[in-house]
């Protein structure tokens, strides 16, 4: 006897808002600063004298990783907050490496830009929709 399979209609793609997309592609991209910076770290020896240096590789790698997986849960309010204490995370990786609070303005102004502005626009397209299309 031979098997049947059945075509399945493919699932239709979850809508995703615009703080959640703007938010997902900031993150993703500073997941890879923040792993070079890590690199930085561990390069330059800046951590206090009783860790290893390779610690500074493990926690670029590790605070990478994280980013990377809080860019699946930014449709949540709580993974925005994941996302802004992540922000303060790097913020603080200024005490070791100066140069990382570059890193956390930029990436920061932006990560803020993406979470409230694509809130306003999230408001603004649910506003459009609920509204009946004007009969001209």
């Amino acid at each position: 006897m031979g098997t049947v399979t059945a075509e399945r209609a493919p699932r239709p793609r979850r809508q995703r808002g615009a703080a959640e997309s703007l938010a997902s592609i900031v993150l993703g991209f500073e997941s890879v600063v923040v792993f070079l910076g890590g690199l930085a770290i561990y390069g330059l020896r800046a951590l206090p004298e009783p860790l290893e240096p390779w610690w500074g590789i493990v926690a670029g790698i590790a605070l990478a990783v994280l980013m990377i997986l809080t860019t699946r849960i930014v449709r949540h309010p709580w993974g925005i907050a994941v996302g802004w204490a992540l922000q303060a995370v790097v913020a603080l990786g200024a005490f070791l490496l100066p140069a990382l609070g570059l890193v956390a303005l930029i990436f920061g102004g932006m990560y803020a830009y993406a979470t409230i502005k694509g809130a306003a626009l999230d408001r603004r397209n649910a506003q459009r929709a609920a509204q009946p299309p004007d009969p001209a």
